[in-house]
């Protein structure tokens, strides 16, 4: 599997998660591959992606308090700017995590070579 580069690195989408019940990081991972699995088509597909060093390991942190998950998904590209955005609608489309219903909202996609 290739990985992204620092200075590859272009855009950072930037996602905030609140699940209603306790969930781990790989659950959200697998909500992101998972739910958005063949909705852009081939050629936005996030494993075929990630595969050929275009979009970075995405990072996720959790934390669970009185029976509900709230977190951050953070995912490096070196994609053009549109496609990128797209990334970050297909998140939009994310409806549960795990056995739980979860919300999601695109926070940013900020512009790393500017920073």
């Amino acid at each position: 599997m290739a990985k992204i580069g620092l200075a590859a690195t272009k855009y950072i989408v930037k996602a905030s998660i609140k699940a209603e019940g306790v969930v781990e990081c790989p659950d959200v991972i697998g909500a992101v591959f998972g739910q958005t699995e063949g909705l852009l088509g081939e050629a936005l597909d996030l494993r075929e992606l990630q595969k050929g060093g275009r979009i970075g390991r995405i990072e996720v942190t959790i934390t669970s308090k009185e029976g509900k998950s709230d977190g951050t998904i953070e995912i490096p590209t070196s994609l053009s700017k549109e496609d990128t955005a797209l990334i970050a609608a297909s998140l939009e489309t994310i409806e549960r995590v795990g056995p739980c219903n979860a919300k999601r909202i695109v926070n940013a996609i900020e512009d790393v070579r500017t920073s």
